[in-house]
């Protein structure tokens, strides 16, 4: 096993997934629709491995669950950043398949298949309440948040099973939802969305 690095990535984050607002796999039910379609989409404003910079660059995952989540089994895509130099998309699969600990390697725990990793581009989008990542060709997701009762943005805390820890995260729907990839097709609308802030670290 390779030796634990100084690392930590930070920057803002979302995912949108099959299950209807709000997903209940966060509370360890059941998902919605009995299996999971998930998207996550990353843009590190900074961020480093070692000495090397991953400034600037976006990452994205999508996930299939076949069941319940907290049971595994999870299939697994990994895409990187085109502008990512070969040492820098060498770091952020390091990272990011949970290779350098942290809360990546929770979620990559639960992971049974990583079905591939690819170099795209990846265009990622935020703008007051809406969130937006395009890889042409193979996905695009626009989400907004819900606003709560008394005003604001409506957010959750400390659910036991999350993409970030780090923060609390904003409950959010899809307008759009697409991904086509390996054998998957999906595409849905006004289902799932969360974001927030987010801070991964060993």
């Amino acid at each position: 096993m390779s030796k634990t690095k100084n690392w930590i990535l930070q920057g803002s984050y979302f995912e949108t997934c099959n299950c209807e607002t709000a997903c209940p796999c966060v509370w360890l039910q059941p998902p919605t629709h009995g299996d999971c379609k998930l998207l996550v989409a990353w843009h590190i404003e900074q961020g480093h491995l070692d000495d090397q910079s991953l400034d600037g660059l976006n990452v994205a995952m999508a996930c299939y669950a076949p069941g319940h989540m907290k049971d595994g089994n999870w299939q697994a895509a990994l895409y990187v950043d085109e502008r990512a130099d070969d040492n820098q998309f060498d770091a952020i699969v390091q990272l990011f398949s949970g290779q350098q600990g942290g809360h990546p390697a929770i979620l990559m725990s639960f992971v049974s298949e990583v079905l591939g990793v690819k170099k795209v581009k990846i265009d990622y989008q935020e703008q007051g309440d809406s969130r937006c990542v395009i890889i042409p060709g193979i996905a695009q997701a626009d989400i907004e948040s819900i606003q709560g009762i008394t005003g604001g943005q409506a957010t959750l805390n400390n659910p036991p099973l999350c993409v970030v820890t780090s923060h609390p995260t904003v409950v959010a729907k899809s307008k759009n939802y697409q991904y086509q990839d390996y054998d998957k097709n999906w595409q849905f609308s006004e289902r799932n969305g969360y974001f927030s802030a987010f801070v991964y670290q060993p």
